[in-house]
């Protein structure tokens, strides 16, 4: 997968270079500084002398010699082995680590490296006695000039402290960083301009190589300081999709840049020696990108994999991106679950939940007798404590899985050498039995294992990777009994990982690895402490003024493994399971959208389906405006439309309720009920009555048939702003910091009989309250405040749920998804929040470019009705704008305590979607402050009901 991809554009780059030298050749933290022509000179001097041709790479720790001849190893001589290092006499006498005239350099050392012969990955063989080498440079005159780097790196390999080393070799290295500069001759253009340029290194998989980075106003470039693989590493600035910071051993001096969309394996990825340099360069590219993908929050994703349209492979990639793990890092590479719990059986049985792993518990807490003695060991354990000696996700592990694909990798890590075979990644049920059943094993999988390519569970190098106590040499992977092949085998895990019960289960895993579970005592009650060093803040290496205990922090760190960054701090929410599949999946891209002759009470769609709704939804923004008409004299603050379309029902800030006959265009009643404005109204089911609430702390009931005012709710102590009906009860909102719901008025009235009015609960909030919604089945109610809280209530117990403050100003408008699993708030500071019900989670954030005043939305899509008039199609799954539709000319004014919102988008005749039977009844109801009506009305023609579902066209009415 993402190794696989990034190892094969190395090997690109190697064929760019026609080289077999690899930095992975380097020991770890080892820098290659330059390179040499020059000939290995055998028997110098002897009658059988020979020359043997190569390049002379001077490496921090090293000196490393390859031939050109691929017959012929690799040879590397570490510095803290050599004896003498000297310019070679041709009497065949050398001083001791001198530095005097001639065209030969000669090391004396004790023990010296030989790889890759015939150009074969294999262990590397290790001579060890006295030996002496020549090496003839072809430019005779920068011979002093090697011998005295040598001769200073040799004294760096020699110091005994390894912070000291460290402390030598980084101030060689940026002493060669300072003498250099970035070689404009490499611009792509002689008209760019450059911006900034600085010190950083090119990160790759066990390798860090020093250069400088230049950015333009086009591009981004690397040039290594050695020049490998390539002189300069360039990216198109248009090109880029995708940046993110990224921690590096724990510090924020990383930067990842990506020039694809979904790819887990980016394009550079940049460790820079200062974080202000590394925010620089990332506000130069995110500044000029007119195209740039901001960086997206984990619950950005969230509420896309939640309704299906990211698979639990893609969410699981977006997170470990999100949390810091790249392909580039082995130490924070990207972490997957153990899913199946089977590799045993004939068959895979994904219908049967003990198939699959318990998600709920980490790798380590799975087998309950070896947890007991963990748990014993934690217990008197002193402080810091962990329960686990060892991590699930470190660069062993990695490339324990993947060293049939990138045997260099685990021969760097490992000083030449593979693993014991029978400690290889031999089989997929003995890896599982001892992840199960291991004191010290607690790993979980790689993205590879839900991938399409099967080459890391093959010996297609057939590599020579040792033979088992039983006799058996190590090969392929063996895998288990239900799998016919490797294909077959990645075939039925992706199944699994996508399967009903990983579903359902997915989210407590997420909260194990990147969730609440992480850290803390919820950690603790998990069973999910691993070493304090692993997590992020776990140790500061700025604080530590021993170098040698600071490099072996950062060795260890970078070693063990990290655990990734936190993404969630509250329960991660459940997945909800499609009932359907969306409608491009259903109807294609080809479906013929064809503008309709016919008039809308022509039209016959009864009984619409999912299909045809989601059909209207994805049209809705071939809305157009054909007539206005004014009715009131101050702003619209409420509308309400009868069952079958005739009568519109309004409320205003000049303190009338009127209706408006669609039929015959003209105003049929003008009601005033106080010298205060209406703030809202709505319409009993039997179109009978109308209720409407005012600022003068009541609600008022008007019987249509009577003509008159029916009753008053006196329950209120300040402005009652919002209210909602349904089966038989009032729920009232109000400034006075309450919510109140009402009983004792029928669904009904057909006379103008007054009435007993109870209050069932009282709903106590800390501010004023502007706005509320119920969800469809009447159990739930969402509230928003003054000073930007949502607040999830349970109606059938009169309890808060969640108070969730998401808003820095007041809360426009809310309301729940069709299926209540989300709800949707607006707010005077512009932004558009999706909150999981089940969990009080924020998943989603948007931000206008001015106040959102209300909306109405599908759980995938909204239309909201903004400040200046417009009306604005938002994507919530892409987190993007889609549309902007023209609605009310001039500006709406910004509501204060005593405007409420003005600008009104209602979905008649329920508070969610519905889809009138009527062909001519009304969708979306519009008020604006010009004192204006506006009816939004569909028009479609459904042919052949069951699968053919074609959309004609939206006009847009005014009465």
């Amino acid at each position: 997968m993402a190794f696989i991809r990034k190892k094969r554009r190395e090997q690109q780059l190697q064929l760019y270079s026609k080289e077999r030298f690899s930095l992975l050749l380097l020991n770890l933290e080892e820098y290659y500084f330059e390179q040499h022509t020059a000939n290995h000179i055998q028997n110098k001097g002897g009658h059988n002398e020979r020359k043997i041709r190569g390049s002379l790479k001077i490496c921090s720790k090293s000196v490393i010699f390859e031939p050109d001849a691929i017959s012929q190893p690799i040879i590397k001589i570490p510095l803290r082995d050599c004896i003498k290092i000297g310019k070679h006499e041709e009497n065949g006498s050398s001083r001791h680590f001198t530095k005097a005239k001639s065209g030969a350099i000669s090391l004396l050392f004790s023990q010296v490296y030989f790889i890759k012969e015939h150009n074969i990955v294999a262990p590397y063989k290790i001579e060890r006695g006295t030996m002496e080498y020549v090496f003839e440079l072809d430019v005779s005159g920068k011979v002093e000039d090697v011998v005295e780097t040598l001769l200073q790196l040799h004294r760096a390999s020699c110091l005994d402290k390894l912070g000291d080393q460290t402390a030598m070799i980084t101030a060689i290295l940026q002493s060669r960083l300072a003498r250099t500069s970035f070689d404009k001759n490499r611009f792509q253009s002689v008209s760019e301009k450059l911006h900034m340029e600085c010190q950083a290194e090119m990160v790759t998989p066990l390798v860090t190589n020093p250069g400088h980075v230049c950015i333009t106003d086009t591009n981004l470039y690397f040039q290594p300081l050695n020049g490998h693989p390539k002189p300069v590493v360039q990216i198109t600035l248009q090109d880029v999709r995708r940046i993110y910071k990224r921690r590096h051993g724990l510090m924020p001096l990383g930067l990842e840049v990506f020039c694809t969309e979904d790819d887990l394996c980016s394009d550079i990825y940049l460790k820079f020696y200062e974080p202000q340099d590394r925010d620089d360069l990332y506000f130069y590219i995110a500044t000029y990108l007119e195209h740039h993908v901001a960086e997206r929050t984990a619950e950005s994703y969230t509420l896309q994999w939640q309704r299906g349209h990211l698979s639990n492979y893609q969410y699981l990639l977006h997170l470990n991106n999100l949390a810091d793990r790249s392909c580039n890092d082995l130490s924070q590479y990207p972490v997957f679950p153990w899913i199946i719990n089977d590799y045993c059986s004939a068959e895979l049985d994904l219908s049967n939940p003990g198939t699959f792993r318990d998600l709920s518990r980490p790798v380590g807490a799975l087998n309950k007798e070896r947890l007991e003695r963990l748990l014993s060991r934690y217990q008197e354990m002193p402080e810091p404590k962990f329960m686990y000696g060892s991590h699930y996700s470190s660069p062993g592990y990695v490339l324990f899985y993947l060293v049939r694909i990138a045997p260099e990798y685990m021969l760097c890590l490992q000083n030449g050498r593979f693993d014991n075979a029978d400690r290889m990644f031999n089989s997929i049920a003995e890896t599982w039995k001892n992840c199960l059943d291991g004191a010290t094993d607690f790993k979980e999988l790689i993205p590879e294992f839900y991938g399409d390519d099967v080459s890391f569970l093959v010996n297609s190098l057939k590599l020579d990777l040792g033979k088992r106590q039983g006799g058996q040499m190590v090969d392929d992977v063996e895998l288990p009994p239900w799998a016919r092949s490797p294909e077959d085998f990645l075939q039925k895990s992706k199944e699994a990982l996508e399967s009903g019960y990983v579903s359902e289960h997915l989210h407590e895993w997420i909260d194990l690895i990147f969730g609440y579970k992480q850290k803390g005592t919820d950690a603790v009650g998990a069973h999910n402490v691993f070493h304090p060093l692993t997590y992020e803040g776990g140790v500061d290496l700025n604080s530590i003024e021993d170098p040698d205990e600071k490099v072996a922090m950062l060795t260890q760190i970078l070693e063990f493994g990290q655990t990734p960054k936190q993404l969630f701090v509250t329960p991660h929410p459940r997945r909800i399971t499609p009932k359907c599949k969306s409608f491009s999946q259903t109807c294609g891209h080809n479906a013929p959208l064809v503008d309709s002759p016919v008039s809308p009470g022509e039209e016959s769609f009864e009984d619409l389906t999912e299909e045809s709704k989601t059909l209207a939804w994805n049209n809705i923004t071939k809305l157009q405006l054909h007539e206005r008409y004014k009715i009131h004299k101050e702003a619209v603050t409420g509308i309400a439309v009868s069952g079958n379309g005739s009568s519109v029902f309004t409320t205003s800030q000049d303190s009338t309720l009127k209706m408006f006959s669609k039929e015959s265009k003209m105003l049929q009643r003008s009601i005033s009920f106080s010298n205060m404005a209406l703030s809202s109204c709505l319409l009993l089911p039997g179109d009978a009555t109308v209720i409407s609430s005012s600022w003068d702390n009541n609600v008022y009931f008007y019987s249509i048939a009577f003509g008159r005012r029916q009753d008053t709710l006196m329950g209120h102590d300040d402005a009652v702003s919002k209210i909602c009906w349904h089966d038989n009860r009032l729920y009232s909102a109000s400034w006075d910091s309450t919510v109140k719901v009402w009983s004792g008025v029928p669904a009904e009235t057909t006379c103008p009989k007054r009435h007993r009015f109870d209050m069932l609960a009282e709903l106590e909030h800390d501010v004023s309250v502007d706005t509320i919604s119920l969800n469809a089945a009447g159990t739930m109610l969402v509230s928003g405040t003054r000073e930007g809280t949502v607040s999830i209530w349970d109606l059938t117990t009169a309890t808060i749920l969640h108070q969730i403050p998401c808003h820095s100003g007041t809360i426009r408008d809310a309301a729940f998804s069709p299926d209540s699993r989300h709800i949707l708030s607006t707010g005077a500071d512009g932004c558009l929040n999706v909150i999981d019900v089940q969990t009080g989670m924020l998943i989603s954030s948007m931000t206008s470019d001015e106040p959102q005043r209300c909306f109405i939305w599908d759980g995938n899509s909204v239309l909201s009705g903004s400040q200046s008039g417009e009306l604005l199609v938002w994507d919530l799954l892409g987190g993007k704008l889609s549309e902007r539709i023209q609605g009310h000319a001039g500006n709406l004014p910004f509501p204060g305590r005593k405007h409420p919102t003005a600008f009104h988008v209602i979905n008649v005749p329920h508070e969610h979607l519905r889809w009138p039977s009527d062909p001519s009844g009304l969708r979306f109801m519009l008020t604006d402050s010009k004192k204006e009506v506006f009816a939004l009305t569909p028009t479609w023609r459904i042919k052949n009901h069951r699968k053919s579902c074609n959309f004609f066209k939206y006009t847009h009415k005014v009465f």
